[in-house]
């Protein structure tokens, strides 16, 4: 039988509820000395006939181990009607192995009222299979007001499913100060609140919080490390960090390796490592993981293979995992597959999407299916997405789609733009809009641009303004426009361009057209050659001009072809006009063969 309580519960003397005296004044020897004198006090009382001091003297020794000692002194007071004395005799007794003879005492002192004779004596039944007589007198004891007891009660009843009556007893316990009860308390508030609604979820979080803290502040490691964690999501870092110490230096290696995780964003990661390493030397597989990358960002590959072996043997999947990322990036890519595969076959979803990555690069699309779909469905968004590519790839549309939508209500802002763009093949253009703007929302610059076109063909004419004069205001396109100009889409920079430039700022238009320009789009080189001229700065328009013509657009090689003519230069004008007739279109190409044929006869004259 564990000990089952402090002094005064355990023994029911009540004269042992105090500070020891080496405790106020540190001086040992003092102390051992007054616990002597109290002893011989007790032992004189108990040879002259006083039944309590036998009692007192029994408990005593039982406490300091001396069960020969103590066994008479127990008998003597339990035969005079003591019940403290019946509950220790049936503690020693359980001691020295006669738990039969030690449960007849507890039943005796139990009868006569002794709570923690009943909390032992259930315990007794119940480590002996007899759950209705241990929740018999575990309730007795629980309903004296025995911490212990409840606590006890309490664990019956989950384990036979009573969730209304487990919390109930649990609770009595926790308010009487066990600190297991509280930290179960806790626990089981914070699994109610992640079963319900936001509403409905915050009471009981709130509540669970205040039970990790009684049961933290009396040295439960486990409630400081759930109390570090529900801070460091309410962002309360320092307070975080002082619990996850507090259960770090107590021996929970998860709280050592989220602490080592709280000093890495801080940017200490010297003393973070030093974390990792406890907790990764006491078994813990995050933080062997975490080890691991942190020497492979050093480039020290070796030691981050050695950590990610570490992780694996610690039962952590990421180990392997991260072992399959560390050798495709070397270029080893049979070693990937490899540790894909095992990591894989152990559920790790990411390793399934990695592995049919890999696969499919090196053309087994057959063998790298089954791998998308078993990551998707176990939740991976990227092997949705990825699906839905390969069916896409396949002209399977509706699979496809599929796919992108499953990805797309998990936030994949990719497919949600592929959603979205189907609805528009569709005629759907509210989908369409709903699906672009999360895509936009998401950070794609497509699905910003796609919107914004949405937006732009829907927008009334600008009124007039009654001078004559337009009135320029912000509508919500162009401010997509230049959401996606700003993440470098080039047509969405062409487009702001020309708004800029119908607003009559010249010097926006040209920052945008260069831009697109410089990036590679032609349309974008072919304005700004526009705007330059109208500048008169044709010489630098020209020049952006062949830029846009080498890359096939028609009218910039007729714009080309007018330079030249002018300039005299009616060879190069008529080679231009050529390739403008060449490219379209159709009233380009009208165009500049009639200046061709021009140029030709004026060549022949």
């Amino acid at each position: 039988m564990d000990v089952m309580g402090d002094k005064a519960t355990l023994y029911e003397t009540g004269r042992f509820v105090q500070a020891s005296y080496r405790e106020e004044t540190g001086d040992e020897a003092e102390g051992i000395a007054d616990e002597a004198a109290e002893e011989l006090r007790q032992r004189l009382a108990a040879e002259a006939g006083d039944v309590e001091a036998m009692s007192v003297l029994g408990a005593m020794l039982l406490r300091r181990g001396d069960l020969d000692g103590a066994e008479p002194h127990l008998r003597a007071a339990t035969a005079a009607g003591d019940r403290a004395a019946a509950n220790n005799l049936g503690v020693l007794l359980h001691q020295r192995g006669y738990a039969d003879e030690a449960a007849g005492w507890w039943r005796i002192a139990a009868v006569a009222g002794s709570a923690a004779a009943a909390h032992a004596l259930g315990r007794h039944h119940r480590e002996r299979g007899d759950e209705p007589a241990a929740e018999y007198w575990l309730r007795q004891s629980a309903e004296q007001g025995h911490p212990l007891g409840a606590y006890a009660l309490a664990d019956l009843l989950e384990h036979r499913g009573d969730a209304a009556g487990a919390e109930r007893w649990m609770r009595a316990a926790a308010e009487r100060g066990h600190r297991e009860a509280a930290y179960r308390l806790a626990r089981a508030l914070d699994r109610r609140a992640a079963q319900g609604t936001e509403d409905e979820g915050a009471p009981l979080v709130d509540e669970a919080e205040q039970w990790y803290r009684q049961a933290a502040a009396r040295g439960h490691r486990r409630a400081a490390l759930h109390l570090g964690a529900i801070l460091e999501r309410r962002g309360e870092l320092k307070e975080a960090g002082r619990w996850y110490l507090t259960s770090a230096k107590d021996g929970e290696p998860r709280a050592a390796c989220a602490l080592g995780f709280l000093l890495r964003d801080a940017g200490d990661t010297e003393n973070a490592a030093v974390w990792w390493l406890r907790a990764a030397q006491d078994g813990d597989g995050n933080a062997a993981n975490a080890l691991g990358a942190l020497h492979a960002g050093r480039g020290e590959t070796q030691t981050a293979e050695r950590w990610y072996r570490a992780a694996m043997d610690a039962g952590d999947d990421n180990g392997a995992y991260n072992l399959g990322l560390l050798c495709a990036e070397q270029g080893r890519t049979q070693q990937a597959e490899q540790w894909y595969r095992r990591a894989a076959y152990a559920g790790h979803r990411e390793a399934a999407n990695a592995l049919a990555i890999l696969l499919l690069r090196a053309g087994d699309r057959t063998g790298a299916e089954p791998w998308f779909s078993k990551a998707a469905e176990a939740g991976s968004v990227d092997a949705a997405f990825n699906l839905g590519i390969l069916h896409a790839g396949r002209g399977e549309e509706e699979a496809a789609l599929r796919w992108y939508e499953r990805a797309a209500a998990a936030g994949h802002c990719e497919a949600a733009l592929q959603v979205g763009m189907a609805r528009l093949r569709d005629g759907d253009e509210g989908e369409a809009e709903r699906f672009l703007r999360c895509a936009a929302g998401g950070g794609s610059a497509e699905a910003a641009y796609r919107l914004a076109t949405v937006l732009d063909a829907r927008r009334p004419p600008e009124p007039a303004h009654e001078l004559g004069e337009p009135v320029n205001r912000r509508s919500e396109c162009e401010e997509w426009y230049e959401r996606a100009a700003s993440q470098g889409h080039r047509r969405a920079q062409v487009r702001v361009g020309m708004l800029a430039a119908a607003r009559g700022d010249v010097v926006e238009a040209a920052r945008w057209y260069r831009a697109a320009a410089e990036a590679g789009s032609r349309n974008g080189a072919f304005n700004l050659g526009l705007l330059l001229a109208r500048e008169g700065s044709e010489p630098e328009a020209a020049v952006w001009w062949t830029r846009a013509a080498d890359a096939g657009h028609g009218r910039a090689a007729l714009r080309l072809a007018l330079v030249y003519a002018r300039r005299g230069e009616l060879a190069e004008g008529q080679r231009w006009a050529d390739r403008a007739a060449a490219m379209g279109p159709e009233a380009v190409a009208e165009r500049a063969a009639r200046l061709r044929d021009a140029l030709r006869q004026e060549l022949s004259a």
